[in-house]
């Protein structure tokens, strides 16, 4: 079984690796909440207009939705550090007939590749908690957004009440490295996914941390019983 890290190149290759698959399992493992999760973020953009910067943006599922929601008024820039995944994100927005709102490159979240105050809004869904400088990726994701512009994340979390607090490790921990694996050939892509949530940290330390890079009123929203948690704030002027 291979094994991976937060180290960026490990990072790198297994999603390289899981690609092919990257999306069925999305929709499976999920139930099918992947999407509602996604639908749930981009409403935080909650009207704004211009350029929208998607980082980590895999497959183009956010950039998408993005478009989806509002494609009269929005452009996006989807931004990812794999190569096999931004391949899969040009092939599913050329099919959609979107390659002329929706742009992609490789790039770096600790230094990207904007101007200062450049987007309406910066997102990145699921892909915090692979990033070590996770301080530094936040600051970054300010910097290239103009004043009053919204910051955006979307992470897992795990529950912290009912029911789903007493199982959600379970099919966390065992079922759903078991059957990630099966499907992708690839078991340690989907044991370390549990393993990098356990080391996410709170949801109320990144609210923190947010503030401290130069966010105002932010604030977090758990969704399905606090499964995943979006935390979004807005760029202070001056």
């Amino acid at each position: 079984m291979r094994t991976y890290s937060l180290h960026p190149e490990s990072i790198r290759n297994l999603f390289d690796h899981i690609a092919p698959t990257y999306d069925l399992l999305n929709h499976l493992l999920s139930l099918g909440q992947d999407l509602y999760w996604r639908k749930k973020a981009v409403q935080e953009l909650n009207g704004l207009e211009g350029w929208i910067l998607d980082i980590a943006t895999g497959t183009g599922d956010v950039a998408i939705e993005v478009i989806r929601q509002d494609g009269y008024h929005r452009k996006v820039f989807g931004l990812d550090f794999c190569e096999s995944m931004i391949k899969r994100a040009q092939q599913k927005v050329s099919g959609k007939g979107l390659s002329q709102r929706i742009g992609l490159s490789l790039g770096d979240a600790l230094s990207l590749p904007f101007r200062n105050n450049t987007f309406s809004a910066s997102m990145i869904a699921f892909g915090l908690r692979n990033i070590v400088e996770k301080e530094q990726a936040l600051s970054e994701m300010v910097r290239v957004v103009k004043e009053k512009g919204k910051v955006i994340v979307l992470e897992f979390t795990f529950p912290q009440k009912g029911w789903m607090r007493r199982f959600y490790p379970i099919y966390f921990q065992r079922v759903l490295p078991w059957v990630g694996g099966f499907i992708s050939g690839d078991r340690g892509a989907y044991a370390y996914l549990p393993e990098s949530v356990s080391h996410f940290g709170s949801v109320e330390s990144y609210e923190e941390v947010m503030k401290k890079v130069g966010l105002d009123n932010v604030h977090s929203r758990p969704l399905t019983s606090g499964v995943v948690s979006i935390i979004a704030g807005i760029k202070k002027c001056g």
